[in-house]
């Protein structure tokens, strides 16, 4: 058992084993000519970028992607020598710093590529750089359908270098319908046309989690898995395809605990009103840890093994839980926000339910106040 540090008790516990294990589930689904990019923007999906990324490249991932150049910088500050693809691009005013870390940006629009083609050449230097097509997610990339208007321009490039393709998939979820269908085979004949025009990129990739679990047709060059390397299935599922383990636990203690009679108001509005002689518990943490406020009279926690409810609306700092029901409870006992406590658990996604999202959100929410303790045993 973990035990959780003195002083403010509100951690999250990252365990680097089940990071490893998830990892090298996901090199022995893809095979060994097949490249691995981890995807660890975000600050690693939340669970602390620089320790995160350590932990994967000792285990083999072949290249991180990262939204950011200032995401980038961090990892080559931290001293991570593994390729790095920046997925929100390149200004023409950050080249300097992409050629000093030894980063990789995506190209997405043709204004951009043309004012970075002429800032790089004007140095005198190459730089690789990733495309990014669009075939059907809609944000960004240069449209497939207009591949005959942006083709001529990719073939005049006079410092950039082609080095990657890539597309998105619109369903991060599930990747079996006729528009993952659609997108896949809109990305090879992109592909094909670019080979044909003499522009043969070494890393071919499209596969998100969810293609690297069921689609093997996209695999291509390399895939970027980011949900499940942290032990969390794009769908439920996906569990009988492959074994993940949660990397990720949230936990604090109990700050107070309070009798009070029934019609007691709790936190903030009235919201909560107890029906009972109830005992609430008072958390040191709130929603500017990153626990929504969202959750007020929604979600629940684990204490002593049970559930029990958030009262009344979370605060920025202090949330309160109805302990009731709950035996034998003191000042100080551990309480689980997220993960397990002896058979119980709480999960990503049942918390992403009750707010009405995703768990890509609940994990990335939660602040840097929130310290991160990375376990490796």
């Amino acid at each position: 058992m973990v035990t959780i540090p003195l002083g403010r008790p509100t951690v999250c516990f990252v365990d680097l084993n089940a990071l490893g294990w998830n990892f090298r589930q996901i090199r022995s689904k893809v095979g060994p000519q097949v490249k691995v990019l981890s995807m660890v923007k975000a600050n690693g999906y939340g669970h602390g970028a620089t320790a995160i990324s350590k932990a994967l490249a000792a285990e083999g991932s072949d290249a991180f992607g990262v939204a950011t150049l200032e995401e980038g910088v961090e990892l080559r500050q931290a001293g991570i020598r593994t390729p790095i693809l920046v997925l929100a691009g390149a200004y023409p005013d950050q080249v300097d710093q992409f050629f000093d870390n030894s980063l990789t940006p995506v190209i997405h629009a043709l204004e951009s590529l043309a004012k970075l083609d002429l800032a790089v050449h004007s140095r005198k230097k190459a730089l690789n750089v990733h495309l990014k097509i669009d075939t059907g997610m809609g944000r960004i990339g240069l449209l497939a359908a207009e591949v005959d208007s942006w083709l001529p321009k990719i073939k005049k490039l006079k410092a950039l270098k082609i080095e990657g393709v890539f597309s998105h998939f619109s369903h991060a979820e599930n990747v079996e319908g006729s528009y993952t269908t659609r997108q896949l085979r809109i990305f090879k004949t992109v592909v094909e046309r670019l080979r044909a025009e003499g522009i043969a990129p070494s890393l071919v990739h499209l596969a998100n989690s969810a293609a690297t679990i069921t689609l093997p047709a996209a695999y291509f060059d390399m895939v970027r898995p980011g949900l499940m390397l942290y032990g969390i299935y794009p769908s439920a599922a996906m569990a009988s395809q492959i074994c993940l383990k949660p990397v990720l636990s949230w936990k604090t203690r109990i700050l107070q605990l309070k009798k009070v009679p029934a019609g007691s108001s709790i936190s903030y509005g009235q919201t909560f009103v107890t029906k009972r002689d109830s005992l609430i518990a008072t958390l040191p943490m709130g929603y500017a840890d990153g626990y929504s406020r969202l959750l007020s009279n929604r979600g629940e926690v684990l204490v002593n093994g049970k559930r029990a409810p958030v009262a009344g609306r979370v605060c920025m700092d202090l949330t309160m839980i109805d302990v009731t029901d709950i035996e034998k409870i003191q000042p100080g006992d551990e309480v689980v926000l997220l993960g397990r406590q002896g058979d119980a658990e709480i999960s990503a996604d049942e918390m992403a339910a009750w707010t009405n999202t995703i768990s890509y959100e609940i994990l990335t929410s939660i602040s840097n106040r929130v310290p991160r303790i990375h376990l490796h045993t």
